[in-house]
């Protein structure tokens, strides 16, 4: 045997024993996650007993939150703790599906980034719904046709969505988390695609304006064609052939079954939106809590330092501070702020009462964990 054939062995036999620990540790992680699913299972029956099949509520954001943190804070590697978190959060989602399928709706159409934060917070078990409008999705919620929804909030590049302001003063609605998603824009093509040769670049007009320096520097002279959203992009290159592309995200790419040429062609890195999510139900405090409310007040002197100094007085801290002109009769200005702790921990219920007692009008949105993920 030669000197090379007996490295080869060597290293042969270093990999079967090897191989043979990975299908062993395999057959003891697939049979912890049926036993965590059982446990699961035993849950449900547990709180239909307890509350009724229609009163109980399976989906618990505090407790799913405290879950997602101890396995950050536990994680010992060589997995980073948001992908070690990613994992865990996918087997909580069909675990979780076990007990009861949620259905979310969400702004579509599908492929967009708002479904890609619906995926993300509850993981691909959710039964996901894409409305034509915001409006529906706080209707949908409102009514309990759907258990919960997804809407976006704010975005590094556009600021607050003022669409979504104005519809929490009219739905009641109550905010139920968060989360803070990464958009990355992508050059998708088809699977047979020279990406020298693209002639036409389709996609959403904003997502053009997120682009275009890199679409300035790489492909002058390709038309640009807007379309309705990046999903109607993706959905054009494989009818246009392969001398197209589409400015798109992750999901766009899995959902149209297309080939990511180029990744993060973004202009300006590191731009996040934030969504919340909308439901029905109180949320108990995880430990790391925010809170949102809306305040009507009337335009005076002084009235913002006057709505403000209760949370100085508490050293209470705003995460974010919204006005927008007041909609319902009496009332000149709209605030919408989020600020941290929980309403049940004592000094912001002692805010909220003294807001409550004072010359504005109050309308709690809700208290939720701070994104994890």
């Amino acid at each position: 045997m030669s000197s090379d054939e007996q490295k080869t062995s060597v290293q042969e036999d270093a990999l079967r024993v090897l191989r043979d620990q990975i299908d062993s540790i395999d057959l003891q992680v697939q049979q912890l996650i049926n036993q965590r699913a059982r446990c699961a299972q035993q849950v449900a029956e547990v709180k239909q007993q307890f509350q009724g099949s229609q009163q109980a509520v399976f989906y618990r954001p505090e407790r799913e939150a405290q879950v997602l943190r101890s396995v950050m804070a536990r994680n010992e590697g060589p997995l980073p703790d948001q992908e070690m978190a990613r994992l865990f959060r996918e087997i909580m989602s069909v675990c979780l599906a076990l007990e009861q399928p949620l259905h979310v709706v969400f702004l579509g159409p599908v492929g967009t980034f708002t479904q890609q934060a619906v995926l993300k917070h509850f993981g691909h078990a959710v039964k996901g719904a894409p409305l034509d409008t915001l409006d529906q999705v706080f209707r949908d919620v409102e009514s309990g046709t759907a258990h919960y929804g997804v809407v976006p909030i704010e975005s590094a590049n556009e600021g607050a969505v003022s669409r979504t302001l104005d519809l929490f003063s009219r739905f009641d609605v109550s905010i139920c988390g968060e989360v803070e998603l990464q958009t990355h824009y992508h050059l998708l093509t088809g699977h047979n695609a020279d990406v020298s040769k693209i002639k036409r670049i389709y996609a959403h007009q904003f997502a053009f304006s997120q682009c275009h320096h890199w679409l300035d520097a790489r492909y002058p002279d390709a038309e640009r064609i807007p379309v309705v959203s990046n999903a109607e992009a993706a959905d054009m290159v494989i009818a246009a052939g392969d001398a197209a592309a589409a400015i798109g995200s992750d999901i766009a790419a899995e959902l149209f079954d297309l080939v990511v040429a180029e990744r993060n062609i973004e202009d300006q890195v590191d731009s996040v939106t934030r969504y919340l999510i909308i439901g029905n139900q109180d949320v108990s405090p995880s430990g790391q809590d925010k809170t949102s409310i809306l305040l009507l007040a009337h335009d005076k002197p002084g009235a913002l330092y006057d709505l403000l100094e209760p949370f100085r007085r508490r050293d209470i801290s705003l995460t974010r501070l919204e006005t927008r002109s007041g909609s319902k009769a009496g009332w000149d200005t709209l605030f919408y702020i989020d600020f941290e702790g929980h309403r049940d921990d004592p000094e912001v219920q002692l805010l909220l009462d003294e807001l409550e007692k004072g010359t504005v009008e109050l309308k709690q949105l809700g208290s939720y964990p701070k994104a994890v993920l």
